[in-house]
C-alpha cells in the first residue's frame, strides 16, 4: 500500500510546525506535484507557484496566520498557500464553476484577507492592518509578500514611503523572480539584477550561508541592523535604495532554501521595524518546460504532457486578441507613427509580434498603468500615435491620466481594452465591466466596439484617424464567424445593421453581436423576425438609427457585456430623455450589480441571461407585453436565474 504524502496530511499549516526541515523540503515537493497536476488540467497561473512553494512553505512555519496577517502581491501565487490552508481536497475544482478562485478569497478561507488580483496593493493595505493592530495593542506580526514586478508599481512606491514611519513589526518579503510576467522591466527591476549579479553575491547560496551567520538571535537583531548598515549591503545598491527610505534591508537570499528561510523569516519576525527580506527565486521550479519558457506557462491553459512537452489543444477560431496583433502590426507597417505600449503584458495584451517587428516602437513600462497612459500623452504630444495596450480591468487604474493627460488636452492616443466584460476562470478580480462607465463621460473621449474582426480592422483605422482619445474594447474569447455582408467603414456615431427583422430589434455592442444573432436564428424558427445592429459606438451614440427604432413602438433590447448602470443601455435611455421618447418599450441587457464569480465565459453569459438563449426568452417576453391591447411593462433588466442571485457567487 503505497504510503500517504504529507501534504495530504496537513488541513491546518499548524501542523508544518511538528515537521523536520527534510520533511518541510518533501512538503515543497508535493506542492509542486499537486499545482501542476491540477493547473494542467484545469489552466491557471502555472511558473509564478512553481517558484514559491519552499517560501511559502517557509512563512507557514514562522508565522500563525490564523493570528497574523498575510497579504499576497500579485494574488496569483496563493495557490501553495492555499493547499496549506485547508483547501486541498477542493484544490482540484480551481478556477472551475463552483470551484475555489485562482486568487485570495476571503469568501473562501480566514487566511485570505483581500481578493487580491491587481498588483502593487499589498504594501499599502498591510500597513493599514499594521497601522491599526498597533493602535489596538494587538500582537500581531504583518507579512507582505511582494513581487518583483509589482513592486515597482506606483501604489507600490507610496506604500513604501509610507510604510516606513511605523515603529512595528511590518515584513515585506521581496520575491524577485526577475520577472513579472514577461521579464520585468524598469531602472527598479535593473537594481535588482545588480544585486543578483553582484560579484559579492554571484553565489547566492554562499550568500545566504553568511546572512545566517550575520544574524544573532533575540533582542540583538535591532542592534545588527544599525551595525551592519557599515558592512556586508552597503557594497550593494539595492540595500541603500531601501534604506534611504529608512526600511531596513536583508538579501539577496536563496528562496529555495527552505533552512535559511525558515531561520532568517524567525529571526526578522521579531524585529520592531519595517524590514525588506529579499528572496531570490526561479519561476517553473521544478518543472523543466516551464523554466525553459515561464512567459508562456505564466498562466497557460489545460494541456498534456507528450513525450515530456506539453501539448495545448488546437483551438478552430483565432482569439481577439491574435486578431488584434494581426491587425495593429499591418497598421504599422503603413504607418510609422505607431508606437505601442504595454504594462508587463506583451503577450496576454497580443504585443509579441509587434514588438519582434518594430522593437524601436514597442515600450514595456512594467505593471505601471498609469504611467503608460501619461507616457502615451507625452508621445502624442511629440507628434506620434501611441497604441496602449491594456486589459480593461487594470485600465481601471489610469483612468485619472485618460482625463488629465489625453482627453483635457485633446491628444490622440487608442486605447485597446483587451479583457473586456466577463472573463472566464480568473473570475471577478479580472472582469472588465466598468470601461464604458469610466470613458462615456468624459469630454471628447469615443468609444468603441467591434463585433467581428473586419469591425476590429475598422475600429482601429478610425481610431488611429482622430484628433482624440479613443478606447477599443473586445473580450476573451474566440473572435465569431465574420459578419453578413461587406464591412462599412467606421464612421463616427454610426451603427451597422447586420440582420433585418420587422418584429424586434436588438442593439448590440461588440462581442455581444454574436449572442444578439443566435438569439435572432432561434426566434426565426417560430415565424419571428428580429433585427440585429452592431452599435460600433457607445459614445458618441447613433442617435438617428436610435431614435427611428425607439419611436417605432417595437421592442427594443440594448445588449452590453458591461455593467447595466453607466453603460450603452443607459446611454440609450438617456438619449430617448433628451428627445421626449417613450422609452417603454426599451429594456437592458447587462451584468447584473454583483460580481460575477469564476467559470467558463460560456458559463458567466448563461447565468447572467446574455447568452442567445436568454436574450430570445427576452424579447419573446417583450413581444407579449407590447403585442396589441397588452400593457406594456417600461424599462426591466433580462432575465436573470435564480442561480443568480446576488448571493450565488
Amino acid at each position: 500500500m503505497p504510503q500517504q504524502r504529507l501534504l495530504d496530511r496537513i488541513v491546518t499549516p499548524h501542523q508544518l510546525r511538528r515537521l523536520n526541515e527534510d520533511q518541510l523540503v518533501q512538503v515543497a515537493e508535493e506542492l509542486r506535484e499537486r499545482i501542476i497536476a491540477v493547473v494542467s488540467k484545469n489552466g491557471g497561473h502555472l511558473a509564478s507557484n512553481l517558484g514559491i512553494t519552499e517560501l511559502t512553505v517557509a512563512l507557514h512555519n514562522v508565522f500563525d496566520f490564523s493570528h497574523d496577517r498575510l497579504l499576497w502581491d500579485v494574488g496569483h501565487q496563493c495557490y501553495a498557500h492555499k493547499l496549506l490552508t485547508g483547501r486541498g481536497e477542493r484544490f482540484s475544482t480551481l478556477r472551475q464553476a463552483g470551484g475555489i478562485s485562482g486568487f485570495p478569497a476571503p469568501s473562501e478561507s480566514p487566511y485570505d484577507l483581500f481578493a487580491t488580483g491587481h498588483a502593487g496593493t499589498a504594501i499599502s493595505t498591510a500597513a493599514g492592518m499594521a497601522w491599526a493592530d498597533h493602535v489596538a495593542g494587538r500582537d500581531t506580526r504583518v507579512v507582505a509578500v511582494v513581487g518583483d514586478g509589482s513592486i515597482v508599481n506606483g501604489l507600490s512606491l507610496e506604500g513604501l514611503n509610507n510604510a516606513a514611519l511605523l515603529k512595528r513589526q511590518f515584513l515585506i518579503v521581496l520575491n524577485d523572480n526577475s520577472m513579472s510576467i514577461d521579464p520585468s522591466q524598469g531602472a527598479l527591476a535593473g537594481m535588482l539584477d545588480r544585486v543578483r549579479m553582484s560579484h559579492t553575491y554571484s553565489d547566492i547560496k554562499q550568500s545566504t550561508e553568511t546572512m545566517l551567520q550575520r544574524l544573532p538571535l533575540g533582542e540583538e537583531i535591532s542592534e545588527a541592523i544599525r551595525q551592519i548598515k557599515a558592512g556586508l549591503r552597503t557594497t550593494l545598491h539595492g540595500g541603500s535604495f531601501f534604506e534611504s527610505l529608512g526600511i531596513a534591508y536583508f538579501g539577496p537570499v536563496d528562496g529555495h532554501n527552505i533552512h535559511a528561510l525558515v531561520h532568517i523569516m524567525g529571526r526578522l519576525a521579531s524585529v520592531n521595524q519595517p524590514v525588506i527580506l529579499h528572496v531570490h527565486t526561479q519561476k517553473g521550479r521544478g518543472c523543466q518546460y516551464a523554466v525553459e519558457d515561464p512567459c508562456r506557462f505564466h498562466s497557460p491553459p489545460a494541456y498534456t504532457i507528450e513525450q515530456g512537452k506539453a501539448v495545448f489543444a488546437q483551438t478552430a477560431k483565432a482569439s481577439w486578441t491574435a486578431a488584434f496583433s494581426k491587425v495593429l502590426v499591418d497598421l504599422a507597417a503603413d504607418d510609422e507613427r505607431i508606437m505601442a505600449i504595454t504594462a508587463a503584458m506583451p503577450d496576454g495584451t497580443g504585443l509579441v509580434e509587434f514588438r519582434s517587428a518594430y522593437p524601436k516602437r514597442f515600450v514595456d513600462v512594467g505593471i505601471s498603468e498609469s504611467h503608460a497612459v501619461a507616457m502615451a500623452a507625452g508621445l502624442s504630444r511629440a507628434g506620434l500615435r501611441p497604441v496602449v495596450a491594456i486589459y480593461s480591468t487594470f485600465m481601471q487604474r489610469a483612468v485619472d491620466q485618460v482625463f488629465q493627460e489625453l482627453a483635457l488636452q485633446k491628444l490622440p492616443a487608442v486605447l485597446c481594452m483587451d479583457r473586456a466584460g466577463l472573463v472566464g476562470s480568473d473570475g471577478a478580480v479580472h472582469q472588465g465591466f466598468m470601461d464604458i462607465a469610466m470613458f462615456r463621460s468624459i469630454p471628447g473621449m469615443v468609444l468603441m466596439a467591434p463585433g467581428d474582426a473586419e469591425e476590429l480592422r475598422a475600429a482601429m483605422t478610425l481610431a488611429l484617424s482622430l484628433d482624440g482619445p479613443a478606447a477599443i474594447r473586445y473580450p476573451r474569447d474566440e473572435i465569431p464567424q465574420p459578419l453578413e455582408g461587406p464591412c462599412p467603414p467606421f464612421e463616427l456615431g454610426k451603427s451597422r445593421c447586420v440582420r433585418q427583422g420587422r418584429d424586434a430589434a436588438v442593439f448590440a455592442y461588440g462581442a455581444m453581436v454574436e449572442q444578439a444573432l443566435e438569439a435572432a436564428a432561434e426566434l426565426a424558427s417560430n415565424g419571428i423576425e428580429t433585427a440585429v445592429y452592431s452599435a460600433r459606438f457607445a459614445k458618441p451614440l447613433d442617435a438617428a438609427t436610435l431614435t427611428e427604432l425607439i419611436a417605432s413602438r417595437r421592442p427594443l433590447l440594448v445588449v452590453e457585456d458591461h455593467a447595466v448602470a453607466g453603460g450603452l443601455g443607459s446611454a440609450v435611455l438617456e438619449l430617448a430623455a433628451q428627445k421626449g421618447l417613450d422609452a417603454s418599450t426599451v429594456r437592458l441587457a447587462g451584468l447584473p450589480d454583483r460580481f460575477v464569480s469564476h467559470a467558463s465565459r460560456g458559463e458567466q453569459l448563461a447565468r447572467v441571461g446574455l447568452d442567445g438563449a436568454h436574450l430570445a426568452a427576452t424579447l419573446r417576453d417583450m413581444l407579449r407585453k407590447t403585442a396589441p391591447g397588452a400593457t406594456a411593462s417600461g424599462f426591466v433588466r433580462g432575465p436573470v436565474r435564480s442561480s443568480d442571485s446576488p448571493g450565488a457567487a
